[in-house]
This record gives structure tokens, sequence and C-alpha cells, in this order.
């Protein structure tokens, strides 16, 4: 039998050593240019270009430096003063790095910008003894593959901002509306139960601490739910008998992590679209399922159901659609795990509405 007697060509393990290297790297670059992150990320760095020290740094003072002649970082502003200035990569001669130092392996230095969106950020310094063509091409390379993962960071904090702007959008939306009725419903028991009264402040009390915390973009199904409950006994206080709810949870996936108010939203449409405006009364019910992979969440009402094209318009983010959040749920998700994940509307005129949200039991970078 033929056996493998050593790991490819010198070629191939100094390209598997490269990319090691890299990967080790770049988990604290995707985390941005902070002191701490170039501090983690320096030593790899310089493994990439093998020389006797290397420096990160923001636009004007370093930030994280690996090597041999530390005694050289108070000129590190000077060479990035002037890299930023030029916006483009330097090189620097022994006059620019005077050393009294015997010995010392500082003599030269190659700067070159680190650019997030046509955006000087930061540079990296490489330093060494002497000055060659390759250090500086290969400065000039790594300090691109740098600028790729501060890049990719930067979507990564945009997409967090976008995802905390939506969800303050929601609250805001849903908030006055829920609140009116709530302390409405809440003052009717004072005089006549006033014990129903208490208990209902306090559901009222944790729904509001729920839905307003400031803390992860993303809750476990169980929070979610939790919060949908206390909605609903505040809702239930208002209609009376009018409002009956169904429950059917799968145990298995209340610990699956879902983006904050994806949930309570979609109750809150179907009680609205299911009781408000109507003399009759209304069937709420709330089933999650274990599918594989997936954790399916639905929600349904028997109410007057609705047009699609205005479902669909709401989904398309139609401000002007009286939807709490529809679109704003349907974004969310789909931005968080892809457009296969968006919610799926069922409905029409006389038959109800049902509404399925379908998430992924694991994804990357996903947890509550």
């Amino acid at each position: 039998m033929w056996r493998r007697t050593h790991l490819g060509t010198e070629a191939d393990r100094a390209t598997f050593r490269t990319l090691h290297t890299a990967a080790l790297a770049s988990p604290a670059l995707r985390e941005g240019l902070t002191r701490a992150s170039a501090e983690r990320a320096v030593r790899h760095l310089r493994d990439l270009l093998g020389t006797p020290a290397l420096a990160v740094t923001d636009t004007a003072d370093c930030l994280a430096w690996d090597g041999e002649g530390d005694h050289h970082q108070h000129q590190v502003s000077a060479l990035v003063s002037t890299t930023v200035e030029k916006g483009r990569t330097q090189s620097f001669s022994r006059g620019d790095l005077s050393c009294a130092v015997p010995g010392c392996p500082v003599r030269i230095a190659v700067v070159s910008p680190l650019v997030v969106e046509e955006r000087i950020v930061g540079t990296l310094a490489a330093f060494a003894a002497y000055p060659t063509a390759g250090l500086a091409l290969a400065a000039d390379e790594t300090a691109r593959w740098v600028s790729g993962q501060l890049e990719l960071a930067e979507l990564d904090l945009s997409r967090t901002r976008l995802m905390e702007a939506e969800v303050l959008a929601l609250r805001a939306q849903i908030s006055p509306h829920f609140i009116y009725n709530s302390l409405n419903a809440i003052a009717s028991f004072v005089r006549t139960d006033p014990d129903r009264a208490r208990s209902l402040l306090l559901e009222f009390a944790d729904f509001t601490r729920y839905s307003f915390r400031r803390h992860g973009e993303f809750t476990t199904l169980a929070d979610e739910l939790r919060s949908v409950e206390r909605y609903l006994i505040l809702e239930q206080a208002r209609f009376g008998d009018r409002l009956s709810v169904k429950l059917s949870i799968a145990p298995e996936v209340l610990p699956v992590a879902v983006p904050f108010l994806c949930i309570q939203p979609l109750v809150e449409n179907a009680v609205r679209h299911g009781l408000e405006g109507g003399a009759g009364a209304g069937t709420i019910t709330i089933q999650a399922h274990d599918r594989g992979g997936d954790c399916v969440i639905e929600v349904e009402d028997d109410g007057a159901g609705d047009d699609p094209e205005k479902v669909r318009r709401a989904l398309a983010g139609d401000t002007s659609i009286d939807s709490v959040g529809l679109g704003n749920v349907d974004g969310r998700l789909r931005t968080t795990y892809g457009d296969q994940y968006g919610l799926v509307v069922e409905t029409a005129p006389g038959a109800g509405t049902k509404v399925t949200v379908r998430v992924p039991k694991f994804a990357p970078g996903v947890s509550a």
C-alpha cells in the first residue's frame, strides 16, 4: 500500500503555515482596531512577515509592538504621521530611526496604511535591519489583508447597530398602543378587584422590563414566550372571555436563541386583527415545533384575515400599513439567518391569519 511519508513539499508546508498564522490573527482583527485586538494580533502578524519587530498603530500612536527594539516605540508616531499624510506605503531609513543600542536589529521601517471604506484607520509598521523589495511588498500585502479583516469588523458593527436601531423602532411602535390599553385595563380593576389589579401591575412591570432591556440582540425562545404570556395575560384582562389562547410548545426548542422581540409583535398583530374592531370572540394559537435543524414557531388567529397584497407591502416595510412590526421582524430574521428564514404569512379575507417563523437551532454568531 502507498504510504504518505511527508506533508507535501516545502512550498505546501509554507502555505499551510501562512494560512494557519493568518487564521490565528483573524479573530482579534474581526473585533475592530483597538489596543486590545492589536495586542492579540500583532504577534501573529509578525510571524506572517518574519521581521524582527512589528507595530500596529491607529492614525496617531502605537497600539501594540511585538519583537525586538521596543525602545523605538517613541519614534513610531512620526512614521505614522508621514504615512497617513502620504496615503500610501512608506519606507524609512536609519536616519528616521536613530539608535544608540549596539546590535539593534531595528534599522529601517516599512509602514503601510490600514484602510477601511477608503479611510485610513491605522498602519502596520514592519521593522528590519536592512531594506528589501520583498519586505516592502510583503508588508503592503499583509496590510491589505488586515484592512479586509477590519472592513469585515466594520460590517459586523454596522449590522449590530442596524439590529439595535430596528429593535428601538419596534419598541417605539409597540409601546404607546400597548401601554395605554394595559393601564386602562389595570385601572378598571383597582376598585372592584384590587388583588387582580396588583397582580396585573406586576405582570405589566415584568413585561416592560423585558421589552426595554438594553443587553443582547438575542434571547431564548423560553424568555420570549414568557414575555408573550405576560402580554396575553394583560390583553385577557382587557378583552375578558372574548380572547382565548391555545399553546403547544415542544420543550426541546425552549433553549433556542431567537432575535429579541421577534414573537411578541406577531402575537400583538394577531390580537389586534383577530379581536379589535369586532364584537365576537377570538382564539390565538401559538405553537413551537422541533423540525430537525430548525425550530418552527406559528402564531395563528381566527379573525377577519387580511388582503395578501397588503401583507406583502407590510413585509416590504410599507409604514402606512397598520401592522405592528411585521416588516421589522421579517427584516431582522433575514439579516440574521438569510432570506430563506423570512416570515411566511398565510391569510385571506375571512380566513384568519397564520404567521410562521423558522429559525435554525444553531447559527454562527447567534447566542442568547
